[in-house]
């Protein structure tokens, strides 16, 4: 069986998400001699792509017409005294 048809079978055993780097290892642990460049280059002619792991999917679309926000702090973020006005920024929290 030419290497075309075993990388096209090992993609379609993994349900499309196999990549180059991994239907490669999968011919050498059959005992196949070819380079991972090679694979890379086989797959691309069959169009054949491995699932792309994304940063996930933007779950918030902002609504137009909604009214923003009420800016409590009035962009004055010197307070009178301690304790009478908090501000933060949350930005390293993934969310």
């Amino acid at each position: 069986m030419p290497i075309a048809d075993k990388a096209e079978a090992i993609h379609t055993r993994s349900c499309g998400t196999y990549g180059a780097p991994r239907i490669h290892a999968d011919l050498r642990a059959e005992g196949e001699q070819v380079g991972r460049k090679r694979v890379a280059r086989l797959m691309k002619s069959l169009g054949l792509e491995g699932a792309n792991r994304s940063n996930g999917c933007c779950t918030t679309s902002r609504d137009e017409a909604a009214r923003p926000a009420p800016d409590l702090v009035k962009r004055q973020f010197t307070a009178e005294a301690p304790d009478r006005v908090w501000v933060a920024d949350i930005t390293y929290v993934p969310t």
